[in-house]
């Protein structure tokens, strides 16, 4: 009798498994973003944003820091269940990914350096020069070619490292993270070349297995940004230190 309770459980759990969602579980996403978009301590307004939209779901999430170009490996291999903040199209290059059509932040792609300013036209007015960028930031990669030189480095320390090692002319990111880097690093005499590169909508990207999280997530986002969710995480994680803080 004993071992007929046991095989009952499991045929009930297996039951209730089976008729479990794919997305009723904890999320885990992974990012490559850095201060203010997103933290060690997951505090950064892109972390903040996509947990209050999972907790609105009623879903636990797990937020996994990675190598930009890891991030993406994992969530297309399902390893991770997505990945943000990232440029729109990537679902081409990825295609176990769907992007959530919702954007969280936006990104001005802006050129570093620490040599003489010049006016950035576009793209290929970098072609004369040697450029840094991070290994995984597609819209880079796709658009920086045919430059004197193109190094792509791990991860935002070793970028703007190339440019106080004089081992890059210019090196590109996105320009309030880069701020950021910057004051982190005491690096000076670094100059944002205007006007920017590019400027993007940066949106989340779920695995697959979520498809039918998608237009969930998407209304959930939109529901935040109309109620002002947006603007005051901003506000709140940009906010100057009070004094004694």
């Amino acid at each position: 009798m004993r071992h007929a309770g046991k095989v009952v459980a499991i045929v009930i759990a297996l039951a209730l498994s089976s008729t479990c969602p794919a997305w009723c579980r904890t999320i885990v996403l992974n990012t490559a973003n850095d201060p203010p978009n997103a933290t060690d301590e997951h505090t950064g307004i892109c972390d903040r944003i996509i947990t209050e939209a999972f907790k609105r779901l009623g879903l636990e999430l797990e937020i996994v820091d990675l190598p930009s170009e890891r991030a993406l490996i994992n969530a297309n291999d399902g390893i991770d269940d997505g990945n943000f903040a990232r440029v729109e199209g990537l679902e081409k290059q990825y295609p176990n990914l769907i992007r959530v059509a919702e954007e969280i932040t936006t990104f001005e792609f802006v050129a570093f350096t620490a040599g003489p300013a010049f006016r950035t036209t576009g793209w290929a007015s970098l072609k004369p020069y040697n450029v840094g960028i991070i290994t995984g930031w597609k819209i880079l990669e796709s658009n920086i070619t045919g430059v004197g030189s193109l190094t792509k480095v791990r991860d935002e320390q070793l970028l703007f490292g190339l440019l106080a090692a004089g081992k890059a002319d210019v090196v590109v990111y996105d320009r309030r993270q880069g701020r950021v880097v910057l004051a982190q690093l005491g690096l000076r005499g670094i100059t944002e070349l205007e006007p920017p590169l590019a400027v993007k909508s940066m949106y989340p990207y779920l695995h697959k297995r979520h498809a039918a999280l998608v237009p969930r997530l998407e209304q959930t986002l939109r529901e935040m940004r109309k109620d002002g969710t947006f603007q005051r995480i901003a506000v709140e994680v940009l906010r100057p230190p009070a004094a004694g803080e």
